[in-house]
């Protein structure tokens, strides 16, 4: 279906924002990406879904995909078929659809360096994935891999919350805003440091932001944009000052915008 014109194209004024969402701005691409991580204590974690700090791919490689349910396979009553997003051997975009065999693990067609993104597209009877589905490396036991694992979707979510990224090559990205906010059962004096981090390539991981609180939500605007430069690595992580567990969820978004010489 024909989308409607901007207004903007008409003589009136329509937000830049809602021009690059409706595909409107050549070369510039709106990234949101969003991590949730239920049990960040007093050792740094990455907000992910599996916890523990993010382990990337020293080279591009096969992804396998299994469940820890039986029912998600191709005509099972849970899960059917997932979408994978990454960047392959060259860091560029690319992306599947895997079918799934249950606790079996299938290898994808792509070779992937990244993989940042995954959810459920299809689904029989049961309308959800039955149990979490992981991507990770060959072999595993009752369809959680033995080696690492690079993305999983947790039961319930049909959808990866990983704030683990990585620039596509040949792309700048701005980022414009994030947030933070945390939540626990328990009283005391403890708090949560929160920091956004990025690894240029070929370089190490350093401190981009930093917070602190104890219970609640910050939202943090950056008014001149933050640049990530292409095939950097970026991610959230947390740390709680007592071994109490917290849940902390975090998001940032922006502009990916193609680079001049390309």
């Amino acid at each position: 279906m024909a989308q409607v014109s901007s207004i903007s194209r008409v003589g009136t004024t329509e937000p830049f924002e809602l021009q690059v969402a409706r595909r409107q701005i050549s070369y510039h691409t709106p990234l949101f990406k969003f991590g949730f991580h239920a049990d960040v204590q007093n050792v740094e974690e990455t907000v992910w879904d599996l916890g523990g700090l993010y382990s990337y791919p020293a080279a591009a490689g096969l992804m396998y995909v299994s469940s820890t349910a039986t029912t998600d396979t191709s005509a099972g009553t849970g899960a059917r078929t997932i979408v994978i997003a990454g960047l392959d051997a060259n860091y560029n975009e690319a992306s599947e659809t895997v079918t799934l065999n249950g606790q079996t693990q299938v290898a994808t067609t792509n070779n992937y360096i990244r993989v940042y993104r995954a959810y459920v597209a299809t689904a029989g009877s049961g309308g959800t994935a039955a149990g979490n589905i992981y991507i990770g490396t060959s072999g595993a036991t009752a369809g959680v891999p033995n080696g690492t694992t690079y993305a999983r979707i947790t039961l319930g979510d049909n959808q990866t919350l990983m704030t683990p990224y990585t620039v596509p090559a040949g792309y700048t990205l701005y980022l414009t805003r994030g947030t933070i906010s945390s939540g626990t059962a328990s009283a005391g004096n403890q708090f949560i440091t929160a920091r956004l981090v990025s690894r240029p390539f070929g370089g190490v991981f350093r401190t981009q932001a930093k917070i602190t609180l104890v219970t609640g939500f910050i939202d943090f605007d950056w008014e001149i944009p933050l640049t990530v430069t292409e095939k950097s690595d970026i991610e959230a992580r947390a740390v709680v000052s007592s071994a109490q567990a917290n849940a902390v969820s975090a998001t940032y978004e922006g502009y990916l915008v193609k680079n001049d010489a390309d």
